[in-house]
C-alpha cells in the first residue's frame, strides 16, 4: 500500500466510521419510527406539539432554558427520575420523533420538564414563576424574565391574565403586569410538556 492509499484510509477511518456511527446508523435505525396508536383507545402518542405552542418551542430555546432544565427521564435504575415524579416511565426515542429540535438538556440546576404540563397546569403559575421565580424559591438561581410582560396602567377592569404579585413583586397602584404575547406562547409550550401517555416499549416500572 502506498503513501497516497494510507492516508485516504486513514482519514476514511477517523472520520469516515464516526460519521456512519453517528449519522448513517441512526437514520437507518429510526427512520421508519411512526407515531404509536393504542389499539383500544385509538389515540396517537406522541401527540406533537400543537399550534398555540409552536412559536413557544422557539422562545424556550432562544431564552437558553435547555441550559439548566432537562427533557428526558431514566428508568427507574438509572436515577431518581421516577422517584422525583418528574414522569411515570422512562422517555424513550418515539417520544421526540415529532419534535423540530430535541431539548435533551445540559445540565439540571432546575426540575426536568418532560412532563410538566402534567405536573402543573395554572398558567398563571407559570406567569409569575417567570416573572419572579424567588417568589416560590429565594434560594432558586433562575434570573426574572421580566422582559416577557408589560406593564401597563389599568383601563377599566384588570386584564384577566395580569398577574398575581405580592411581596416585593407587587405592581404599583393602577398599573397591572400582564404577559406580552410571546410569554403566552412560552407557558402554551411549557404546558403542552407531557409524555404520560403509553408506548409499547416504554412500560410503566413495576412497584
Amino acid at each position: 500500500m502506498n503513501r497516497l492509499n494510507r492516508i485516504v484510509l486513514g482519514v476514511f477511518v477517523l472520520f469516515g466510521l464516526p460519521w456512519l456511527g453517528l449519522a448513517v446508523y441512526p437514520y437507518l435505525t429510526f427512520a421508519e419510527l411512526k407515531p404509536h396508536t393504542d389499539p383500544n383507545t385509538k389515540e396517537v402518542a406522541p401527540p406533537g406539539v400543537p399550534g398555540a405552542a409552536r412559536q413557544g418551542y422557539r422562545i424556550y430555546a432562544a431564552n437558553g432554558c435547555v441550559y439548566c432544565h432537562s427533557q428526558f427521564i431514566r428508568d427507574k435504575g438509572e436515577g431518581g427520575d421516577i422517584d422525583r415524579e418528574w414522569g411515570k416511565r422512562r422517555t424513550v426515542t418515539r417520544d421526540y420523533i415529532l419534535d423540530d429540535e430535541v431539548f435533551l438538556g445540559v445540565s439540571r440546576f432546575g426540575p426536568d420538564l418532560t412532563n410538566m404540563g402534567v405536573r402543573q397546569k395554572d398558567a398563571q403559575w407559570y406567569y409569575r414563576y417567570l416573572y419572579d421565580a424567588r417568589q416560590f424559591n429565594p434560594e432558586t438561581v433562575m434570573p426574572p424574565y421580566r422582559y416577557l410582560f408589560r406593564d401597563q396602567p389599568i383601563a377599566g377592569q384588570p386584564s384577566s391574565n395580569a398577574l398575581k404579585l405580592e411581596g416585593n413583586a407587587a405592581v404599583r397602584p393602577g398599573h397591572e403586569i400582564v404577559p406580552t404575547p410571546e410569554a403566552e406562547a412560552l407557558v402554551a409550550y411549557l404546558l403542552s410538556l407531557r409524555r404520560d401517555y403509553a408506548l409499547p416499549e416504554a412500560p410503566e416500572p413495576r412497584e
